[in-house]
């Protein structure tokens, strides 16, 4: 059986020119005890993702289900967290990021480094080498 996907150690320029043209991703965090909720949720707007570089991502969340995210990525021994995007058009292709996060809020210092403007709430994820995935043609 042939596998689909490659597995990359960093955000090239491939991978981060198809990430920043994508108008929606999604982020999933689960607790690390079975008792409690995956979340997984729609994220995007243009302007409020950025790659940092090659092995670090930033986001800005808006309210809503932010909850849950931020329970996990506090969890004592926790902070996964992927982010994945998909092409709505042209080659199907699929874009997965493993890595752990943290939640960076508009009045730490390190909320400037990592913010795309200066919304509130700003995530940040770092991902784990050789953790990105990029599955698809093209």
């Amino acid at each position: 059986m042939r596998a689909m996907g490659k597995t990359y150690e960093r955000i090239d320029g491939r991978l981060r020119a198809f990430i920043e043209e994508q108008p929606v991703f999604f982020t999933a965090t689960a607790p690390l005890t079975g008792d409690g909720h995956v979340n997984l949720s729609p994220k995007g707007r243009r302007g409020t993702l950025v790659v940092l570089d090659e092995l670090t991502l930033a986001y800005v969340d808006f309210g809503g289900s932010g909850a849950e995210t931020i329970a996990h990525l506090r969890e004592p021994g926790n902070g996964r967290i992927t982010l994945m995007w998909t092409a709505f058009t042209g080659p199907p292709t699929v874009v997965r990021v493993h890595g752990t996060g943290e939640a960076v809020f508009r009045d730490d210092p390190a909320g400037a480094s990592c913010s795309p403007g200066s919304r509130p709430r700003p995530w940040r994820a770092r991902a784990a080498p050789g953790r990105s995935s990029w599955c698809g043609r093209g």
